[in-house]
């Protein structure tokens, strides 16, 4: 069976990398009709497409600040992290948006905005247990990766990895918790 990888804002996976989130907030690409979650386990495919420092919270700017002045994407990419579904949880409303916001690094006003564009899909929140790669395995960009889609499927090669995580198992409950705790006060409101 083939390894997919998810293609992420690549500030988004140097957060999740850096344990600095969890979460993930996913309508999918352009060339998509809705967002799936077909594949349990993948790796982190980093795009620089549509990136910008002003669609990420202004604390997060200087920390990724060297990827975000990034938009060339490259023709060799290392994908340096592998990513397992813990939880996704659709969001359909503003409210629980807000609630899950200090979980994640986009601004406010852009993921409202993600949650508005095709108002009949529900946006994405979606709870990854990440492991760094290292080394990291690297893959020769093609076109048949190029495109505003979520998923491309890897050459023949890849496999499931071992990795550190970045977070531990107690940070990692920890920080799905705090997922689940905004969800619920939300749902209790």
């Amino acid at each position: 069976m083939p390894e997919h990888a998810l293609k992420e804002w690549a500030v988004t996976c140097d957060a999740l990398l850096a344990g600095e989130q969890v979460l993930i907030v996913r309508k999918g690409g352009i060339g998509e009709k809705k967002f799936e979650l077909p594949h349990p386990r993948f790796f982190l495919f980093p795009t620089y497409a549509h990136q910008r420092p002003d669609l990420v919270k202004r604390e997060y700017r200087d920390r990724f600040g060297d990827t975000l002045e990034r938009r060339e994407e490259p023709t060799a990419l290392p994908l340096a992290g592998y990513a397992e579904i813990a939880e996704s949880h659709p969001i359909g409303d503003p409210a629980a948006l807000d609630a899950i916001d200090h979980l994640h690094i986009l601004s406010s006003s852009y993921a409202r905005e993600r949650l508005r564009w095709r108002p009949k899909q529900p946006l994405w929140a979606v709870v990854l247990r990440v492991w760094r790669l290292d080394p990291a395995p690297t893959l020769a960009v093609t076109d048949e990766h190029a495109g505003c889609v979520s998923w491309v499927e890897l050459p023949t090669g890849f496999t499931h990895p071992h990795g550190s995580p970045a977070l531990d198992d107690d940070s990692f409950a920890g920080a799905t918790g705090a997922v689940r705790d905004a969800l619920a006060i939300r749902a209790s409101s």
